[in-house]
């Protein structure tokens, strides 16, 4: 993996309230660095572990003429992670495995990077937790999870994406972080592999006329934002619910574009009348609750957009959630 770099644990720091309670640690004093340039075997000297890595690009995102900045996002959404409190036993570990980065505008050869490492974290027994970047991200996490699994009807993988965008726009010569999920549904053509994406905050807004008539040619299941940000929500859950029970895994991703500028403004293209975090993060909780999630990545958080770090922290604020889902789902939450 020529993109890859080890961790930097020095940007791991924060309060310390005690160096020997766990019970008042948090994330910086417990996270452990993860060199995949090293020759690793899976461990069991823990019962649940949790890798993150970022991917530092959003040449996806230039290409798709947005906002730049996305490639900033991994390190700070990690300087929000620092002081989240160790919620869980000592029995769950926390691990940096550094960054992918895509270099001179070589966004394909850091998406395969990207597949490369989410194959070697999930080889060594790791959840996989991706911190984008833009979202062309989720090419890169897709054909990792697939490296090591072969996906049929009877073992489905399900994509469930929190965005305002579907991503299926058309493509020639290269890739951007619009088309990811349009490249996803060729990769299984040709591996003739069932093609199961389900999209959460779809807006109209965003997409064309032609990309929802593509989104029902390609079987695509989706909830518009207006269904999730008014009224009675059990319609929707009753939806989803159909789409989880069939899957036997889930790959979940989040374009912080699906969050209304107000509480999300650092990212490549804010929605002003985008949805509420707490509306989503309901939907977000209750697939984690499946036990069936195998990894999850967040995209878009754009620094030099992001006023007192808001879109970052709300990054951080989902990946604490999923942190804890995991952590109840093996009975070891405190």
């Amino acid at each position: 993996m020529k993109n890859y770099t080890k961790p930097d644990m020095s940007k791991w720091t924060g309060r310390i309230d005690h160096t020997e309670n766990y019970d008042a640690f948090r994330w910086h004093q417990w996270i452990q660095s993860l060199d995949l340039n090293n020759t690793l075997e899976p461990c069991n000297a823990f019962e649940v572990g949790i890798a993150f890595i970022g991917f530092c690009s959003d040449e996806g995102v230039r290409r798709n003429l947005g906002r730049t900045g996305a490639a900033k996002g991994p390190n700070s959404v990690r300087k929000e992670l620092c002081n989240m409190p160790c919620s869980f036993a000592p029995t769950l570990k926390l691990f940096d495995a550094g960054d992918v980065h895509c270099i001179e505008g070589d966004l394909e050869t850091a998406q395969n990077d990207l597949a490369l490492a989410i194959s070697q974290i999930m080889s060594l027994g790791l959840f996989p937790l991706i911190l984008g970047g833009g979202h062309e991200v989720a090419l890169g996490t897709y054909k990792g999870i697939a490296l090591l699994n072969h996906f049929d009807a009877q073992n489905a993988l399900g994509i469930i994406n929190f965005d305002a965008h579907f991503d299926i726009r058309p493509y020639e010569m290269q890739g951007s972080s619009g088309t990811m999920f349009r490249q996803i549904s060729d990769l299984c053509v040709l591996n003739h592999t069932p093609f199961n994406y389900f999209c959460i905050g779809i807006q109209k807004r965003g997409n064309t006329v032609d990309l929802f008539k593509t989104a029902d040619k390609l079987g695509i299941q989706y909830l518009m934002a207006k269904d999730i940000g008014e009224g009675d929500l059990a319609s929707a859950f009753d939806r989803l619910d159909q789409f989880i029970e069939s899957k036997k895994h889930l790959y979940v991703t989040i374009c912080t574009d699906v969050f209304s500028s107000a509480f999300a403004p650092g990212v490549s293209a804010s929605q002003p009348l985008g949805l509420h975090p707490e509306r989503l993060l309901k939907f977000f909780k209750y697939i984690f609750k499946s036990k069936k999630v195998i990894a999850f990545d967040i995209a878009e958080v754009s620094p030099r957009f992001d006023h007192d770090n808001i879109t970052a922290n709300l990054a951080a604020t989902f990946i604490f959630s999923a942190v804890n889902a995991i952590a109840h789902n093996h009975n070891i939450a405190l």
